[in-house]
C-alpha cells in the first residue's frame, strides 16, 4: 500500500500529461495560427513540439535524439529505483511526493520521445527511424515577452525569442518537484538526518542491552 500511494502520483501525472497532450493534438491547430488565449495575452495555449531537450536544445549528431532517448530511458529506471528505496527507508514523505512528480514527468515526456513519431508521426523528416525520435508536445505559454533581440545582445542577439519557453504537464511536474525540493530541503534531509540518527541510537542500545 504504501508503494501503490507514491507511484500512484507518478502514475497520475503520466496519465494527466498524456491526456492532455492527445487533447492538444486532437483538438487545436499547430502554431500561432490555432493558438488560444486563456488569460489575455500573458497565458496561452499554444500547440508546438520540441525535438530535443529543454528549451529547445538539441545533441549536434545524427543519432543525438536516439542518445537523449536513451539516457532518458536509463534515468527513468534509476529515479524510480531511488523512489522504491526513499519509500522502504522512509524517508521524509514530502521529498518522496516530490521525486514521485519527478518522476511522472521523466516518463511523460519519455513517451512522447520513444512512440510520437511512430503514433503522431511526428518525427523530424531526417530520422534515421520513428521510433525514439518523437517530438515532446508542448502546449503552455506564459508570454512575458517575445520579439526580436537587438544585434549587440550576446548569444540571443539578432534573433527572435520568446521569453519563457512553451511546456508541458510532465515538464511542470518536474519544476515543481524540483522547486519543492530546493525550497524545503533543509526539512527534508535535517528530518532524515535526524531520523538515521534515532535508529542509530536505538540499534546501539539494544546491542549494548544484548551484550
Amino acid at each position: 500500500m504504501k508503494y501503490f500511494k507514491y507511484f500512484g502520483i507518478t502514475l497520475v501525472v503520466i496519465l494527466l500529461d498524456q491526456a492532455v497532450k492527445m487533447l492538444v493534438h486532437n483538438g487545436m491547430d499547430f502554431g500561432t495560427a490555432g493558438q488560444i488565449k486563456v488569460f489575455g495575452d500573458w497565458f496561452k495555449l499554444h500547440y508546438t513540439t520540441n525535438p530535443g531537450m529543454a528549451f529547445g536544445m538539441q545533441l549536434g549528431s545524427e543519432y543525438g535524439k536516439l542518445i537523449l532517448t536513451s539516457f532518458r530511458l536509463i534515468a527513468m529506471f534509476g529515479i524510480g529505483y531511488y523512489l522504491y528505496a526513499l519509500i522502504q527507508k522512509k524517508a521524509h514523505p514530502g521529498y518522496i511526493f516530490c521525486i514521485s512528480m519527478i518522476l511522472g514527468g521523466a516518463i511523460g515526456n519519455l513517451i512522447d520521445s520513444v512512440f510520437y513519431g511512430v503514433w503522431l508521426g511526428n518525427a523530424p523528416f531526417d530520422a534515421p527511424s520513428p521510433w525514439f525520435h518523437g517530438q515532446v508536445v508542448d502546449m503552455f505559454y506564459i508570454d512575458i515577452w517575445e520579439g526580436f533581440v537587438p544585434e549587440w545582445v550576446p548569444l540571443l542577439g539578432g534573433s527572435y525569442t520568446a521569453l519563457w519557453p512553451i511546456f508541458n504537464i510532465a515538464d511542470a511536474s518536474i519544476f515543481v518537484g524540483v522547486a519543492i525540493i530546493l525550497l524545503y530541503q533543509k526539512r527534508f534531509f535535517d528530518e532524515a538526518k535526524h531520523t538515521e540518527d534515532e535508529d542509530d541510537i536505538q540499534k546501539q542500545f539494544i546491542d549494548e542491552k544484548n551484550n
